[in-house]
C-alpha cells in the first residue's frame, strides 16, 4: 500500500491531460488526483497505473479509463450526502471517486471473486462504500430510493427495477447500447416520475450482465 511522491506526481500529470479533455469540475479532478490508483491494478499494470488508459482487473472485467470515470461523474452532478447507487463495482475506483465527492455509496457487482477482493481493498484504503454482492439489473430494492445512480457497464436498455429506485428529482447515468459502443446517457426523472433522456457522446464499455457469477 505505498504511495510515493513519484505517485502523486503521475496523478497530477493525469490530471491535468483529463482537464485539457475538458472535465471541468474542481472536485472531480482533485478526486482523481488523490485517489492511488496504481493500487487498484496488478503489479504487471504498476508503470502504466496513470495513463488514461483501461486495464484489466480479471473476470473479463476492466477499470475504466479515467476520463470515462470523470466524465460519468460529472454528468452526475454529486452532491454531498446524496444517495448513490452504483452498478458494477469493478475495482471499486469509480466508487472511491463518488466517495470523495461526498456520496454515501451503494455499489453491487455480480462476479464474485471481484466483489471479495474489493470489498476488503475499499476498506483497506478507508473507504467506507456499502459494496453488496448481486444481479446489478435488479439494483437494491431494500435500500432504495436513491438520489442517483450510475451505470458502469454497458446496458442495451435502462433496466425497469432501476428506473423505479431513483428519486424524482434525481439523475441515471448509463451507457446505452448492446454493440461494441453505447451513447453515454442521462436520465433525469421529473417530479411526476417521467424520465427525460439526454445523449452524451459516444464510449466504450464491458456489457452489463444478467444475473451473478460465482466464479
Amino acid at each position: 500500500m505505498i504511495d510515493t511522491y513519484k505517485h502523486k506526481g503521475l496523478r497530477n500529470q493525469l490530471v491535468e491531460t483529463i482537464r485539457k479533455k475538458g472535465i471541468a469540475d474542481e472536485n472531480i479532478l482533485a478526486a482523481i488526483g488523490k485517489i492511488p490508483r496504481h493500487l487498484f491494478l496488478d503489479s504487471s499494470f504498476l508503470e502504466y497505473a496513470y495513463q488514461d488508459k483501461p486495464f484489466p482487473i480479471g473476470s473479463g472485467q476492466t477499470i475504466s479509463q479515467p476520463y470515462t470515470v470523470a466524465f460519468q461523474t460529472e454528468l452526475l452532478e454529486v452532491k454531498p450526502k446524496e444517495k448513490v447507487l452504483e452498478i458494477g463495482t469493478g475495482s471499486g475506483y469509480q466508487a472511491c471517486v463518488l466517495e470523495e465527492l461526498g456520496a454515501r455509496v451503494f455499489t453491487i457487482e455480480r462476479q464474485k471473486k471481484l466483489y471479495h477482493k474489493y470489498k476488503k481493498f475499499l476498506v483497506k484504503l478507508g473507504y467506507k462504500a456499502k459494496v453488496f454482492y448481486g444481479d446489478g439489473y435488479k439494483g437494491l430494492p431494500a435500500y432504495a430510493p436513491f438520489d442517483k445512480i450510475l451505470i458502469t457497464a454497458g446496458a442495451p436498455s435502462l433496466p425497469e427495477e432501476l428506473a423505479e429506485q431513483v428519486k424524482p428529482g434525481g439523475m441515471i447515468v448509463v451507457p446505452l447500447g448492446s454493440s461494441g459502443v453505447q451513447i453515454m446517457t442521462r436520465y433525469i426523472k421529473t417530479e411526476d416520475g417521467n424520465l427525460h433522456k439526454e445523449d452524451h457522446g459516444s464510449f466504450r464499455f464491458v456489457p452489463l450482465l444478467r444475473e451473478i457469477a460465482d466464479d
